[in-house]
């Protein structure tokens, strides 16, 4: 609406608003920063033994910076901000929080936007946002250590928008009541006045001038890290919506006709806290139908043929579904009958109660009657939502049976199912919320050194393979800096590394975590430094390849030293004249080791970039490339190496190869012009070697199957590699599971420049390589529930992408297996899938749009 203050003749001002009543869309707030001190941290008696015991014993280095014990600033590890609306002064939520992220201790941020369940149109004109930061001391305690609150109309008429700048009052409640004022403190900062200068320029109430704006902005940058060093309160930095027009309170009458529309009744959604609980009725109901005397009836039971049909179809299920109360109570009652199938058992785990002590007390014996099931089954109930210690110590007892290659293959999934024994256990104990944190010391060792346990399973694994030993040493490293489950994750590395100086040449490789400890620690210091240099990419080329080349930084030449990456392999120093530097936002580093027998083995080692993603989808892909294998379709895939050494920096292998931007470019926009010009055969397909064209069509075939199943995103010709002898192989995966940051991405990345080497769509070759994609797809299909089980175990890690909708990251795969449609429909639906993506438009364009952007940028 629009109203007209033009007083004066021929004169008028028009300014729009609207009203809140007007607005349905959910309130918002994003959480930016924290400005101020917050104290010196808490003491940790427990923790400080233990960092003296490892540094006595000369394993400090496994204490990592923010996993045990951190030196720095250790609150600035392990706090967030929680935020609650209130309304007449009744809460219209719960309290909402702010996810985990690792911060440093100098520039604490979230820029994360929270959506209450709360539309504006609903609230009142008292309506606030209460604000509280919270200090995590322990795995259950915690701690406030601020308060405020912000009013959602100025005045009581206009609706906040943008940033605001918020003062944290120390621990007052957070409540309706008055939970900090208003967010400012007697004696504001300098930077304050500034602050709300910025915001009027955001809002446009100060001209702009690009030229003047440019040096403002410059000399403010400054003004504000002079002042977030000499800060001494809190202050907290949040953003809200911004709308076009200035928003007024307005109010929606009782008897409006659209407030009764049939669609909006107006109700208010409210959380029942007894929601979860079980229904006492139902409960006596299932205990009367399982009937808890009727067991030694139930073993002669056998179904007829339609009951069969229906058990069937429920061992068919993926293993993320659940099954209904129907379902569950036929599984219970025909559980003698399945006792013989060893698929069964995964489904009859999901039927019992385990809160029921008889029920439970019944399906623990008959555990020991059912038939051996296979290791894909015994990861299933690893899983997080299996609770029962019983039903865990027997998936413990099946994986003994599993040999060291195959405990290789899944130890980064069953590293991060000890976080779920752990917690379990803690829970199933009854220690208190407030006792829990300080129950950890004396409780942890107990758990982890059961020889039931998962961790004591794997540490006496360890203890006999040297590469099971390296792996888990690294893969328990990066779980220390996760500020829940850190702790216990260093108390199992204590745990391994202390066993080994009782076995033979343990010392050994007890100095070999040491050394490799400090290698890492050394190229992540000179990483930082590279980083840091304001100068030319030679520039740092140089520095990098003088700290190499240096003897008196050890890096050249020092006693063979099993890689982190690959443990096979001795390295004995680094050759500093073949080290550079990637053009890239995190400069990685490119690196080549000198192994023992001569050779030269390059990698690329990256500080400051989270290479768990790349690890995950790496290992999924070698496993693929196993089950493949095991049915003697042989892809030639590359599955390179990837190790994460912390959650922020990591090796990769390289491997000798070109993108196909770069390959394009060079040779006349032909990938079969390079493949010709590097194997040259006038008797081979199109002028190339057989082999080759071979290798090139079977690597096209099993990456594109490969990485639709996992929903690998953000193609282009610059992340797809391809070698001299043919291997065509992906890299960067910063995109999973279905996320893109390009619009309409096809579903699998199958550009025309690929197809046209394999002569084109009519040609022989072509359909060779839709057959490898049938016959891969047909394969991969069958062993569905093996990888769905090993991403399950993988929902509750700190991993970008699965973090952004853990309970969505199986589903995303489950859905792409098409799981739903019989063999030959499959087959036909993957048929479609390969032809829209070879005609589909819009990619070329945004190849085309990738490709200058990439141009200005060089």
């Amino acid at each position: 609406m629009s109203y007209n203050a033009g007083a004066a003749a021929d004169q008028f001002v028009d300014f729009s608003y609207c009203e809140s009543k007007d607005i349905n869309e959910f309130v918002s707030i994003r959480i930016d920063d924290l400005w101020g001190s917050l104290g010196p941290p808490d003491g940790r008696p427990g923790m400080r033994v233990l960092k003296a015991h490892l540094q006595t014993s000369g394993l400090g280095h496994i204490v990592p910076d923010s996993g045990i014990e951190r030196d720095r600033d250790e609150r600035a590890q392990l706090i967030f901000v929680t935020v609650q609306l209130f309304s007449t002064g009744i809460p219209l939520s719960l309290p909402l929080q702010t996810k985990y992220h690792h911060m440093d201790a100098q520039k604490r941020e979230w820029g994360e936007w929270i959506r209450f369940p709360a539309k504006y149109s609903e609230l009142a004109q008292d309506a606030h946002v209460a604000i509280a930061l919270w200090d995590m001391r322990g795995l259950w305690d915690v701690a406030q250590l601020g308060t405020c609150r912000v009013e959602l109309f100025e005045g009581g008429s206009e609706l906040v928008q943008g940033r605001r700048r918020l003062h944290l009052a120390p621990k007052m409640a957070v409540d309706g009541a008055g939970a900090g004022g208003q967010g400012r403190s007697g004696t504001p900062p300098k930077y304050d006045a500034l602050y709300e200068t910025l915001r009027r320029y955001d809002d446009g109430d100060v001209p702009h001038v690009d030229w003047l704006d440019a040096l403002a902005m410059e000399r403010i940058g400054e003004i504000r890290d002079q002042e977030r060093e000499q800060t001494d309160g809190l202050y907290i930095h949040v953003a809200f919506p911004r709308f076009d027009f200035a928003v007024a309170f307005g109010e929606a009458p009782l008897d409006d006709p659209l407030a009764a529309q049939p669609q909006d009744p107006g109700y208010c959604m409210v959380f029942d806290p007894e929601m979860y609980r079980d229904n006492p009725a139902e409960g006596k109901h299932r205990r009367l139908l399982r009937g808890y005397r009727s067991g030694p009836l139930d073993r002669e039971l056998k179904p007829n043929a339609s009951i069969r049909d229906q058990l069937n179809t429920v061992l068919r299920y993926p293993p993320g579904q659940g099954l209904t109360d129907n379902e569950k109570n036929l599984v219970w009652k025909f559980r003698f009958y399945l006792s013989s199938n060893k698929r069964a058992l995964t489904k009859f785990v999901k039927c019992v109660d385990w809160s029921d002590a008889i029920e439970a007390k019944q399906a623990v014996a008959l555990l020991s009657e059912w038939s051996e099931i296979s290791i894909n089954d015994a990861l299933e109930l690893l899983s997080a939502d299996s609770t029962n210690h019983a039903v865990r110590s027997y998936a413990v007892a099946q994986l003994r049976k599993a040999t060291d290659d195959e405990l290789v293959q899944y130890l980064l999934q069953l590293v991060q199912a000890i976080k779920f024994e752990y917690l379990n256990a803690l829970m199933t104990q009854g220690i208190e919320t407030a006792a829990l944190a300080s129950s950890i010391e004396g409780r942890s060792r107990d758990m982890f050194t059961h020889e039931a346990s998962l961790a004591g399973f794997l540490v006496e694994r360890a203890l006999q393979n040297r590469t099971l030993g390296n792996f888990f040493y690294w893969y328990l490293m990066v779980e220390c800096d996760d500020r829940t489950t850190g702790r216990a994750y260093g108390k199992v590395v204590f745990q391994y590394v202390s066993a080994l100086a009782e076995t033979d040449g343990g010392t050994e490789m007890q100095s070999m975590f040491e050394r490799q400890g400090k290698l890492v620690s050394d190229l992540a210091r000179i990483s930082g430094e590279i980083q840091a240099l304001k100068e030319p990419r030679q520039r740092k080329v140089e520095r990098l390849r003088a700290y190499l080349g240096d003897p008196k930084n050890g890096l050249a030449s020092f006693a063979p030293l099993p890689l982190p990456l690959d443990p096979a392999v001795e390295v004995v120093g680094i050759r500093a004249d073949r080290a550079s530097v990637f053009k890239s936002t995190m400069m990685p580093l490119f690196l080549h080791f000198e192994t023992s027998d001569g050779g030269l083995y390059p990698v690329i080692f990256k500080a400051g970039d989270d290479m768990r993603q790349d690890q995950l989808v790496v290992q999924i892909i070698t496993l693929m490339d196993r089950l493949l294998r095991r049915e003697s379709l042989d892809l030639r895939l590359t599955p390179y190496r990837v190790l994460a050494t912390r959650a922020d920096q990591g090796f990769s292998q390289f491997i000798e190869s070109q993108s196909l931007a770069a390959i394009l470019a060079e040779n006349n926009n032909s990938i079969l012009a390079y493949l010709r010009r590097g194997n040259p055969d006038p008797d081979g397909p199109y002028g190339v070697a057989a082999d080759v064209m071979e290798t090139y069509v079977k690597s096209c075939a099993g990456y594109c199957v490969i990485t639709y199943l996992l929903g690998v995103g953000d193609r282009h010709l610059d992340n797809l590699l391809l070698t001299p002898q043919g291997h065509l192989f992906h890299v960067d995966f910063g995109y999973i599971l279905g996320r893109d940051p390009k619009p309409f991405p096809p579903p699998m990345k199958l550009c025309k420049e690929m197809v046209e080497a394999m002569g084109g769509m009519d040609s022989l070759m072509y359909q060779r390589f839709r057959s490898h994609c049938f016959v891969a797809f047909s394969i991969l299909r069958k062993s569905s529930s093996l990888i769905l089980n090993l991403l399950s175990l993988m929902v509750h890690s700190t991993i970008p992408d699965i973090a952004v909708a853990p309970d969505q990251a199986v589903a995303a795969v489950q859905d792409k297996f098409r799981l739903d449609l019989s063999e030959e429909d499959a087959m036909r639906f993957f048929q479609t899938l390969i032809t829209d993506s070879v005609r589909a438009l819009f990619p070329q364009v945004i190849e085309t749009i990738h490709k200058w952007a990439q141009y200005w940028r060089n």
